[in-house]
């Protein structure tokens, strides 16, 4: 059974720093991506940053550019997001999500081609 774990949300002055991380219970190169979803209240669930696992390109939403880096880390089978430059509008529930098999990339934002999530990590930034 796939399970993704994510941690370090917290709360932060806008301005302030984040570092989640998604911890999986496989090898995350048996996923094809992996990737960081938010979502706020009132709001779909959108795609924040992508990482191709095998590779390491990336895809971030326009939003967070030069704000967000997605990284990982093979050998602890973790995936990480940190988040610099917070605002609040960055305020939401953070997921994790991996998928297995082929994506284009006009679809590395949404939610819905993804497989497997875990249950979301609060993020919250005040201004």
């Amino acid at each position: 059974q796939v399970q993704l774990v994510e941690s370090g949300g917290g709360s932060v002055q806008a301005g302030g720093s984040l570092r989640l991380s998604c911890a999986a219970s496989e090898n995350i190169r048996s996923y094809d991506y992996m990737g960081w979803f938010r979502q706020a209240p009132g709001k779909e669930r959108e795609g924040v940053a992508v990482i191709f696992t095998r590779g390491g390109s990336t895809y971030y939403a326009d939003s967070v550019k030069g704000r967000f880096t997605i990284s990982q880390d093979s050998a602890k089978n973790t995936v990480y997001l940190e988040m610099n430059s917070l605002k609040p509008e960055d305020t939401g529930l953070y997921y994790c999500a991996a998928r297995r098999g082929p994506l284009y990339e006009d679809n590395l934002h949404d939610s819905r081609r993804f497989n497997y999530w875990g249950q979301g990590t609060q993020v919250t930034v005040s201004s």
